[in-house]
């Protein structure tokens, strides 16, 4: 019951109603922005919404560690229990992680064909039934459109929801007229949803740029709290 409320409380489900149909099965999503502004935030922000549910996650880390990917699960599931002043938090906390599954790649020297066999492994008859997949550190500067494209038809093959992030660099500008980073150009056929991140004075706002078929720049009424960096409707 506690995880239905919570669930039901959740950002997450006023920006998926912000999306034509939401993000469901064989899509896949992204959050961009440079480093630091609250990509991960987000990510693990919709994977909790999935295990308040009582749904399996996959987190997929391409960092050299993981140990702040569970410190970022760690501190987001204390700050929604001290929000919503949980009773029995340690016991949803422990069905929380009983639910999650984070894999760690190097993604230079390591093929994607290898990434999606390690899902596959996972996801196989009577075993994790997740449905839904972060994908956190990915580099989208190399040279991988086509790797982008193996994770879109291995989310149409399989029915499950990919959610990307994607860190930009160099110097501005670093989005065309539309809001659409320019590093994301050559992935758009694999992309169902984009979403920007950006400073707004001392708030971090989000822009839907992509929402499936159409490109558009639409300031979204969510953003990231400063200080706990979770996401909050405005």
């Amino acid at each position: 019951m506690v995880k239905k409320i919570l669930s039901a409380r959740s950002p997450i489900k006023s920006l998926e109603k912000n999306l034509k149909g939401g993000i469901g099965p064989g899509q896949v999503g992204v959050f961009a922005s440079r480093k630091g502004v609250g990509k991960t935030a987000c990510l693990v922000q919709i994977a909790l919404d999935r295990l308040f549910e009582g749904k399996p996650v996959i987190h997929v880390s391409y960092a050299s560690r993981v140990d702040y990917i569970i410190a970022w699960y760690e501190e987001l599931f204390k700050k929604l229990a001290h929000l919503e002043k949980l009773k029995s938090e340690m016991e949803i906390h422990d069905r929380i992680v009983r639910n999650r599954v984070i894999l760690n790649f190097r993604q230079e020297g390591m093929k994607t064909e290898q990434v999606l066999r390690s899902i596959e492994a996972l996801l196989g008859p009577g075993n994790f039934s997740a449905k839904t997949i972060i994908v956190d550190g990915f580099n989208f500067y190399l040279p991988c459109a086509e790797d982008l494209a193996q994770f879109k038809k291995f989310a149409v093959d399989r029915q499950l929801e990919f959610w990307f992030s994607c860190s930009l660099r160099g110097e501005d500008p670093l989005f065309n007229d539309q809001g659409l980073p320019f590093v994301l150009k050559d992935y758009l056929a694999s992309l169902d949803i984009i979403l920007t991140l950006e400073h707004d004075n001392d708030r971090v706002r989000l822009n839907l740029v992509k929402d499936h078929g159409q490109i558009l720049s639409k300031k979204l009424r969510l953003e990231l709290d400063p200080q706990t960096l979770l996401l909050i409707r405005i």
